[in-house]
């Protein structure tokens, strides 16, 4: 199923910076949230290709909920 990253809290999403089949780095930033004007960076914990993307500019995102799904 791959690894699902979620998101730590409520907040909005500001920027998706990954494709569905792009090839990432361990710290890679994958979303760009904002909560409570505050910028936070969403990184890749390991590398892989990215399976799914969940989420779009805009959308507003609960704590827990997955942004991104990474195939090892």
């Amino acid at each position: 199923m791959g690894h699902r990253i979620e998101s730590e809290l409520v907040a909005n999403v500001l920027t998706v910076h990954v494709d569905e089949g792009q090839s990432v780095a361990a710290g890679d930033e994958l979303v760009l949230l904002e909560s409570m004007k505050m910028e936070i960076p969403v990184l890749a914990e390991n590398p892989g290709r990215i399976a799914q993307v969940k989420v779009s500019a805009g959308d507003v995102v609960q704590e827990g909920e997955v942004l991104v799904i990474i195939d090892d």
